[in-house]
């Protein structure tokens, strides 16, 4: 369906004075008609005629007042006649338009706990079986009209497992707006839940492409060749293929989605502890690793300096000996403990 904007009816103050000059002359029909049952001679037709048009119109008099329709900045009103959309109203301003025209917007009551999308006061909320949303009901009538504002979704934490079996618990949030307010009311049953199922759809589509941290053998871009993507280490890339993974969903129902942005990343609870001690064995392991090259490179660069200069004449037992005690010195966890050798060498 195309979005048809009705430009043309920011008229709104010159049909609200035109009511008022109606209105009041309807009253002073009714008044004049009313002085004529007074007159002895009998009301005169005109006077009667007068008498119940003033009547008919103080009556009826507010039904073209309906019409009367009021914008913000950024804020649209589709509307339908009996049924069949007419039109569209965008951008503030006073409009006049049909007085039998509704406003149609059919997730005018969903709340997502949004940016730009509470409940207004005094409105009386219910919690959903996602307690991310939330349904308004009885004490005022939500507005039927739509925010073109740019709106932040945060989806609920989601518990998802990564490529190589991990559980992992993510959340994202998403900016986003509606462009088309057709498409938005009529090609799906209610933009706000079909955008809240899409994007913790596309979430689990993604995620399940990475590892959690950097693992080997992993083809992360389906190229078939193995690279070192992941969720930790490429959280942009993630995000960009999260949010072009949303707008190809959403693109049928109006919105646009500005970026997505991951908010929380880590292992599920039950397997938290253990991916920590993984992480930390891994980084003594490197630790070591380092440590045991440094104190090769030295001992090394000592035995050359030695030799080099003839400070000492060492046979290949007493070098192993020289060896196996700076490795001790230079590799231990804590300080080591002299021994003065006051004798003989050998």
């Amino acid at each position: 369906m195309k979005e048809i904007i009705l430009s043309k009816k920011k008229n709104g103050f010159a049909m609200l004075m035109l009511f008022l000059l109606l209105y009041a002359a309807g009253v002073a029909a009714f008044v004049w008609g009313v002085i004529g049952f007074n007159d002895p001679e009998g009301i005169s037709a005109l006077r009667l005629t007068a008498f119940i048009a003033g009547l008919i119109w103080m009556c009826l008099g507010w039904l073209p007042m309906l019409g009367l329709r009021i914008l913000k900045p950024q804020e649209a009103l589709v509307l339908t006649l009996f049924g069949k959309y007419i039109g569209t109203l965008k951008g503030d301003g006073f409009y006049y338009v049909n007085p039998f025209c509704t406003g149609f917007n059919p997730a005018a009551s969903t709340k997502l706990r949004q940016s730009g999308d509470v409940a207004a006061t005094g409105m009386l909320t219910a919690p959903s079986a996602d307690p991310a949303k939330e349904l308004v009901f009885a004490g005022a009538m939500p507005s039927k009209k739509i925010s073109l504002k740019i709106m932040t979704l945060n989806n609920n934490r989601q518990k998802i497992n990564d490529c190589l079996g991990n559980p992992v618990e993510i959340g994202i949030a998403v900016m986003w707006r509606v462009t088309d307010t057709a498409k938005a009311v009529f090609h799906v049953d209610n933009y706000k839940e079909y955008l809240s199922l899409q994007c913790d759809s596309a979430l689990r589509n993604i995620v399940r492409l990475y590892p959690y941290d950097v693992a080997p053998n992993v083809d992360t871009t389906g190229d078939g060749i193995a690279d070192e993507g992941s969720l930790r280490g490429s959280s942009e890339i993630v995000a960009a293929r999260i949010r072009d993974e949303i707008q190809q969903k959403v693109a049928e129902a109006g919105l646009e989605i500005l970026e997505a942005r991951i908010t929380y990343l880590a292992y599920a609870p039950e397997i938290a502890a253990v991916m920590l001690q993984r992480q930390q064995a891994s980084a003594i392991i490197d630790a070591r690793k380092m440590i045991v090259d440094g104190a090769v490179g030295m001992v090394e660069m000592a035995l050359d300096r030695l030799s080099e200069h003839n400070t000492v004449e060492l046979d290949e037992e007493r070098k192993a000996a020289m060896v196996s005690n700076l490795l001790v010195v230079l590799c231990g966890n804590h300080d080591a403990q002299p021994v003065v050798n006051s004798g003989s060498l050998y």
